[in-house]
């Protein structure tokens, strides 16, 4: 051989391997699917629908739907139903789900995420729906100003969730029947950002129309953009009105996000929910709903509104209304405020005479109370990546150690079967003694601890920074806190758990240990059933006990206050 045979070779092999990724190349088929992504919730590889345009081109910017399954459904059969494809003829939802039928085609990309199955939209299914955008994102080329947000029955409820918590994302949003949260109405001037479609048969017997009807007059009298359906002599069933025809992509069709509006209107009750367009939400009265509504007047020129907040930041870069380097003219709750010309310019309410000013490098500090990522309430250490934690510092006897264990046991168990209709919420966190939870666990885990600083080694580690102990040996109390540590949250469940004497009763989407979670504030305290709380407060906004917190635990004559 000569001395160019290894080069030859070599050349031959690339050769080879290009085409044979040409042949091999795996692509996705148009049409319905399934797709998963991974969850760091809980390690797993969680399922979404996907439907891909026919012809579809990996180059072209498509825009996206995501639907929201209901109450006892499923992410594939939430495709079929988007589509306007309703069962067969007395075929039931189990015989339904193990096809797809062949539908019409729309030039539109559609995800539907499975988010657990039927536990509602917040916490962990919430962050799937957004684990699902992001995936898609991630393999797609998507339209963000073409977006859209929709789900019948517990979906349509999470449809006003989602879109009204971040509507800053979704270009429309198209609720069928929706059961929403308890809060969700508090939200409605978020929906001045969108346009709202709403569906609801007249005889639904599930969700009253009536409750959809409420919302529809609010928006209007809100100024919203807000059109609705009413179906006569319908029942539960509206979708299948709703979606006939594959009608909601024609009505998404009209509308497009502006990214840079003129008007912005938002309200928060929470920080996780801090931020609309060129608003961020920095600091407000905690416990309360949080308000500001902002418009340009004209270039460099903007009045704003607010109610019970305290700090918050404009992003006005890239607005076509903000000229950098011009003098930008504010107009705070009635007075007139002189800001800097940058595109980012914080403002916060000066405490001595209460009257807003801009705020510079030496006035900043660095703020340690409730906050984005550390405010609680007691749900938020359940709402991501969360451990179970017994103890096992004092030696227990194996039968009160296997009493821990099944306590913790029990409170993990989202995934327990709650009959047919209902089935198991996909969601498995760790149970784990005290002496088992290692470093990587605290640094990338919520945890919920149980026991008391005499039982539990990471109770006791940390009783000096805790607020509040219950006393050794103590059998009729509850005590259940929440504090941000290390960041993330460490809550503590001492005594009898949260979910003593709560009833198994009415409609659950989630089973009867976590039923009780988003309804607590920060810390409550209860004797003998959590049905009966003596507290049920919020921290201060320095993450402390309030006076009156402070007298009723010292009544009782059950804790121990720390100093």
């Amino acid at each position: 051989m000569g001395p160019n045979w290894k080069s030859a070779v070599l050349s031959l092999t690339l050769s080879l391997a290009a085409t044979n990724t040409c042949v091999f190349a795996q692509k996705l088929p148009s049409g319905p699917q399934v797709l998963t992504f991974f969850s760091d919730a809980d390690d797993t590889e969680q399922p979404y629908g996907l439907y891909l345009p026919a012809n579809f081109d990996e180059n072209k910017k498509y825009p996206l739907v995501i639907m929201l399954h209901g109450a006892g459904s499923n992410h594939r059969l939430a495709l079929r139903r988007v589509f306007g494809k309703s069962n067969a003829e007395g075929e039931t939802d189990v015989e339904a789900t193990r096809y797809f039928p062949k539908w019409e085609n729309v030039d539109y990309i559609v995800a539907s995420p499975y988010a657990r199955g039927t536990a509602g939209y917040q916490g962990i299914p919430e962050q799937d729906v957004y684990d699902v955008l992001a995936d898609v994102k991630k393999r797609f080329k998507i339209d963000e100003d073409r977006t859209y947000l929709t789900g019948l029955s517990m979906g349509g409820g999470g449809t006003l969730w989602i879109g009204l918590t971040r509507p800053d994302i979704w270009a429309a949003i198209a609720p069928v029947c929706p059961a929403p949260p308890a809060g969700t109405f508090d939200l409605a001037p978020n929906a001045t950002n969108f346009p709202v479609h709403f569906f609801h048969g007249d005889a639904d017997p599930v969700v009253p129309v009536a409750g959809t009807q409420k919302w529809v007059s609010h928006l209007q009298d809100l100024g919203a953009e807000v059109s609705y359906k009413e179906f006569v002599d319908v029942k539960h069933d509206s979708w299948v009105n709703a979606y006939d025809n594959e009608y909601i992509f024609q009505w998404f069709d009209d509308y497009k996000r502006n990214p840079h509006p003129d008007h912005v209107r938002f309200v928060s009750k929470q920080y996780q929910y801090d931020k609309a367009f060129w608003v961020q939400i920095n600091r407000f009265a905690y416990g309360k709903l949080a308000e500001i509504d902002a418009k340009f007047t004209k270039e460099n020129a903007l009045e704003i509104k607010t109610q019970n907040l305290e700090k918050f930041t404009l992003n006005l870069k890239d607005h076509p209304k903000f000229k950098l380097g011009a003098a930008l003219a504010l107009k705070i709750d009635g007075a007139n405020v002189n800001a800097k010309t940058d595109s980012v310019v914080t403002l916060f309410r000066d405490s001595p005479n209460g009257k807003w000013a801009v705020e510079g490098a030496t006035i900043m500090s660095i703020y340690t109370g409730k906050k984005k990522g550390a405010e609680g309430p007691i749900y938020a250490a359940f709402a991501s990546r969360h451990v179970y934690v017994y103890g096992t510092a004092d030696n227990p006897s194996p039968e009160e150690l296997k009493k821990r264990v099944d306590m913790a046991t029990q409170a993990a168990s989202w995934s327990q079967y709650r009959g047919e209709f209902l089935g198991r919420i996909m969601f498995f966190p760790r149970v784990l003694a005290d002496k088992e939870v290692r470093p990587s666990d605290i640094e990338s885990s919520n945890l919920i601890l149980f026991g008391t600083k005499e039982t539990n080694a990471l109770i006791a580690k940390h009783a000096d920074m805790l607020p509040v102990h219950l006393k050794k040996g103590d059998t009729t109390h509850g005590l259940f806190y929440v504090l941000p540590m290390d960041g993330h949250y460490v809550a503590v469940s001492s005594g009898l758990p949260w979910w003593t004497g709560v009833k198994d009763e009415g409609f659950p989407f989630v089973s009867v240990m976590h039923r009780k979670l988003p309804e607590f504030k920060d810390i409550i305290f209860f004797k003998d059933s959590s049905a009966n709380l003596l507290i049920d407060n919020y921290f201060t906004q320095e993450w402390k006990l309030d006076d009156d917190a402070k007298r009723k635990l010292s009544a009782s004559g059950a804790v121990d206050i720390t100093p």
